[in-house]
């Protein structure tokens, strides 16, 4: 190796980008012209108690806080929680100090203490924007496959029809200047299921998934999926470059409408939050402090996580709570007032854009009337077991597939999958009804109670004991008799029945492709189908039995006593609990989309049934299995040891393996340090005094090693590849001739985590989940044993759970 010469050829990449979610703050490895070399007084024997710049140039420290690109993270690593939190504080006791000797200090102070404010309003704004923009833009693709207004090409169905003064309630949806294809074509009427629009329907399907999957392909590989998985994977401290930058930003929110608009069984409501975490990760740039801490930007990601949320709902609190409650690691009490915050900028920025131009934040608003009865907790728990049944089917189906899909050649071929997915959906979805239209639309019919205006097939009840009317409207003065099921409810019936089958085994398939992917609206519509079927058959056994002892005293003549909607809305929160385990988030949100006060409890009995049925199926939830699936190292707060073992079980090394690789304080050469760095991948090391006594001295990250030994080799005159590295607070004793030793002291944790060999792993665990630990050092009576860190953990519990404790996906 040459003196002077660069380590490793360049083995560490410098500069950085706004695609990375780490190492984003404009810094090279290189010192620059304002930041001079750290000299130090080069006396034999003599201690330091602070550096002076501008010394003697033959001991130098190469590093504090200032230094560029010291204290960042590589690819796939975990942040160190405790020593971020630790800068934090530093950098906020530093502004307090200075803010009380001058005015421009205390402005800035103020300043900064504003900027996180300021961080959550940008966020809220941009979110909201967005959000609308998808919102208006995936509806009227939508429709698109089914037609095209005459009046503008860029209205939607429902805008289209809202002019024409030759609509009708009945026939609100029809109008001289909408055209389906057919008609636009050869002139013809729709007749049934016209052929070509068929043809239309399937080929704008096929085009739109299509593109969203070559877009997500060539550009943004990160931007398909849910996103929440990685979300929660990355809030616990972990790194993913890319994954929240501008270009995953730009095609997820692209592909996120052609993904909806092909009509496959998914929906916007996951992928959003994705959107909105990349919005904050963004925004982060233009704040120092968000932009330099780690820890601190992932309580900007907490926040945002409440934004995807509450605009996909238009549910602000229900979205705190669901980042509280789902995806956050760590979620301080200023991250929970900051993130009401930032949900309601979102929520008001959305209801400002008016995407649905009803004066709602969501397409399938409802109110109900009808006060529940006791006895209807029975069908709405017996709704929470279904829920529950479905979620646990669903976890176990769509890992298996994703399983498949990953290990064989399938997942070779994505475009193919989604073109094959699509063409099957489309082909399967046209002839029925309640398959044909978009997710939200069927959510909203099915949570709709039929009023005096309704002309939908679940309205169609008969008027007396022969006649039929299309509405609920022409004998309310008959009671109960007018809601005697009529031939287009029946009708109704079965084709919600086949669409059921259809949307739990589609959504299996499609979830896990390579476009952007949500799970939240098609396990809705699963439940909400479910609870539809539910409450028309309670409605109507009610009605044809209002005599009976059970039910005079509920069913009272000339009263509707059962709410199918309340039903389909209660089957919609325990399916999307089943395969969430989402409990208090769940319930505001669905009390945010309905605005009933009444119906907390019903919806409660039916999450808590479902959470419970599911659980004792299958412990996790479906972001926690895909986790799994993908190897992310998540330790999640379910995660138990159930083995009675210690921390000298799970430490490396072990009896068969090589010694650890350790520095010593004062005893080493650049040439061995660099020599040790080259041969291991290790993302840290420990620094003993000697490698004789092994007494633990501190830890020292890799990264910071390698980019001083690179500066001193590259900057500092004299440095050689014998030159002494120095982690000691005193100068060892050295010969005049000798070369100027690299001092690095600054960049030496001297107070790592260490355990005694003998801890029981459960408290080791607990340590890792409550304070965010990389590693922890196992040492017995001072002396230096071994390390364990988050990846050995979870092999550990893989392996105790008979699983492939190779696959951890980690450095």
């Amino acid at each position: 190796m040459m003196d002077n010469g660069g380590f490793c050829n360049g083995y560490y990449p410098s500069g950085s980008s706004d695609d990375e979610l780490v190492d984003i703050s404009d810094v090279t490895e290189n010192f620059t012209e304002d930041v001079p070399p750290l000299d130090l007084d080069n006396r034999a024997g003599s201690c330091k108690a602070d550096w002076r710049p501008y010394s003697s140039p033959k001991l130098i420290d190469l590093l504090d806080d200032t230094v560029p690109a010291i204290g960042t993270y590589e690819d796939f690593n975990t942040i160190d929680w405790v020593r971020e939190k630790s800068k934090d504080r530093d950098r906020h006791r530093e502004i307090t100090n200075k803010s009380k000797h001058s005015t421009e200090a205390l402005l800035f102070s103020i300043s900064d203490a504003f900027s996180g404010w300021l961080l959550m309003l940008l966020i809220g704004l941009m979110s909201g924007a967005l959000a609308g923009g998808i919102d208006i833009a995936a509806h009227w693709m939508t429709d698109l496959k089914e037609g095209v207004c005459l009046n503008g090409f860029w209205f939607n169905h429902e805008h289209c029809c809202w002019a024409s003064n030759e609509s009708t309630f009945h026939e609100r949806d029809k109008c001289p200047q909408w055209r389906s294809w057919a008609e636009l074509m050869v002139g013809v009427s729709e007749g049934g299921v016209n052929v070509l629009n068929h043809f239309m329907y399937v080929s704008w399907a096929l085009l739109f998934a299509f593109l969203a999957v070559i877009l997500v392909r060539a550009f943004a590989p990160y931007a398909c999926g849910s996103g929440i998985p990685e979300i929660k994977t990355i809030l616990s401290g972990f790194i993913i470059r890319g994954y929240l930058g501008k270009w995953t930003l730009i095609i997820k929110t692209v592909t996120l409408v052609l993904a909806v608009s092909s009509g496959l069984s998914l929906g916007k409501e996951g992928p959003l939050v994705h959107v909105a975490c990349c919005c904050a990760n963004i925004l982060c740039h233009f704040f120092t402090k968000y932009r330099r801490n780690e820890a601190k930007r992932r309580e900007v990601l907490s926040a945002a996580s409440a934004v995807g949320v509450s605009v996909a709902f238009g549910a602000p609190i229900g979205g705190v709570l669901f980042s509280l409650e789902e995806v956050s690691y760590y979620f301080p009490l200023k991250t929970l007032w900051r993130s009401f915050f930032a949900a309601l900028v979102a929520a008001f920025t959305l209801r400002y854009i008016n995407p649905f131009g009803n004066s709602r934040l969501v397409l399938f608003y409802v109110e109900f009337h009808t006060p529940w009865h006791l006895l209807e907790l029975i069908p709405f728990v017996l709704l929470g077991i279904f829920g529950g049944l479905w979620g646990a089917f669903f976890i176990h189906a769509n890992i298996a597939w994703c399983r498949l899909r990953k290990n064989t050649r399938l997942g070779h071929y994505p475009v193919i999958e989604v073109l094959v997915v699509t063409l099957l959906t489309a082909l399967l979805a046209f002839p029925i009804e309640y398959t044909r239209m978009s997710s939200s639309e069927l959510i909203s019919e099915l949570f709709n109670d039929c009023g005096l205006l309704d002309s939908s097939k679940l309205c169609n009840y008969t008027v007396n004991s022969g006649s039929t009317s299309g509405s609920v409207n022409a004998t309310a003065a008959n009671g109960l008799g007018a809601r005697l099921a009529g031939p287009g409810l029946y009708t109704a019936m079965w084709q919600l029945a086949l669409a059921l089958v259809f949307k739990m085994l589609i959504t299996v398939a499609t979830f896990g492709m390579k476009v952007p992917s949500g799970l939240f609206i098609p396990s809705i519509a699963v439940g909400a189908i479910a609870g539809r079927l539910l409450g028309v058959g309670m409605e109507q056994l009610a009605v044809h039995n209002h005599e009976r002892d059970i039910l005079r005293g509920w069913c009272s003549p000339g009263a509707d006593c059962i709410t199918p909607g309340l039903y389909a809305m209660v089957g919609a929160a325990a399916c999307l609990g089943g395969v969430t385990r989402m409990t208090v988030s769940l319930v505001v949100i669905m009390f945010e989309l309905t605005g009933g006060l009444e119906y907390i409890v019903p919806l409660m009995a039916a999450t808590m049934t479902s959470k419970w049925v599911a659980d004792a199926l299958s412990r996790e939830s479906i972001y926690e299995a895909h986790i799994r699936l993908n190897g992310y190292p998540f330790l999640g707060a379910k995660e138990e040891i159930r083995h009675k073992t210690l921390a000298t079980d799970v430490m490396r090394p072990q009896r068969s393996d090589p010694p650890l690789s350790v520095l010593t304080q004062s005893r080493m050469t650049v040439e061995e340090v660099e020599r040790l760095i080259a041969d291991t991948t290790y993302s840290g090391f420990p620094v003993v005094i000697s490698q004789q006594s092994q007494r633990l001295v501190g830890f020292v990250l890799r990264r910071d090693l390698v980019i001083s030994l690179e500066n001193a080799r590259r900057y500092q005159e004299g440095v050689v590849s014998v030159s002494a590295v120095l982690f000691t607070e005193c100068d060892p004793p050295a010969s005049p001739s000798a070369p100027p030793a690299v001092k690095l002291r600054s960049i030496l944790d001297l107070s790592p985590f260490t355990v005694t060999a003998h801890t029981p792993m459960e408290i080791v665990v607990d340590i890792f989940r409550k304070l965010g630990l990389r590693q922890c050092l196992v040492i017995q009576n001072g002396r230096l044993l071994g390390i364990i860190t988050k990846k050995d953990i979870l092999k550990h519990m893989a392996q105790m759970a008979n699983r492939d404790p190779e696959s951890i996906l980690f450095n």
